[in-house]
């Protein structure tokens, strides 16, 4: 069940956030083009009913394109970090290359099959498919937590809000799923 546009515009009045307008169909079709990605049904819903700005919220209409661009490879970045810093390896990459730098190599193209993390507050992301219904992750490198089973849920428990619906349990993502 996707997020209503009722629905996403009072969890954007509850937020402790300033809400800019919403973002325009053009607006997100230049965000596709520039950074190769389109926001799932529900993250998109809320960005339709207003643009949550200031503080950690991406600023998807006049942030820094290299400071976003920054924002959505930080998942991947964080998780090639502790494949050369900490030995991280996942047993489904196969044999560890005894190599760092094919290791790198290799986990790059294993991160590229994955579903891409789109911020929505912070270090929290949720997944750039085309579903409802999707977790939010906290993402510090390797160390992913679902914080959310959907973007409403995670709303509340990020800000507190009275909850709005039944709880349930995360969708899984590839990869990322794997991590929490």
């Amino acid at each position: 069940m996707s997020l209503s546009a009722a629905y996403a515009r009072d969890l954007l009045a509850a937020l402790p956030a300033r809400v800019a307008d919403p973002l325009t169909a053009a607006e997100f079709a230049g965000l596709a083009r520039r950074f190769g990605f389109v926001f799932n049904p529900d993250h998109r819903a809320l960005l339709t009913a207003g643009l949550p700005v200031g503080g950690r919220w991406p600023d998807w209409r006049d942030g820094d394109p290299d400071q976003l661009a920054e924002r959505l490879a930080a998942p991947v970045d964080g998780v090639l970090f502790d494949v050369q810093e900490n030995g991280f390896w996942l047993a489904a990459w196969g044999d560890r290359p005894s190599r760092t730098a094919f290791a790198l190599s290799v986990a790059r193209r294993m991160l590229e099959q994955t579903p891409r993390l789109v911020p929505v507050y912070g270090h929290r992301y949720t997944p750039a498919l085309p579903e409802t219904d999707l977790p939010v992750f906290s993402v510090m490198q390797t160390d992913v937590v679902v914080y959310g089973d959907t973007l409403p849920a995670y709303l509340q428990r990020e800000f507190d809000l009275p909850p709005g619906g039944l709880p349930g349990s995360a969708k899984q993502v590839p990869f990322w799923s794997d991590l929490t």
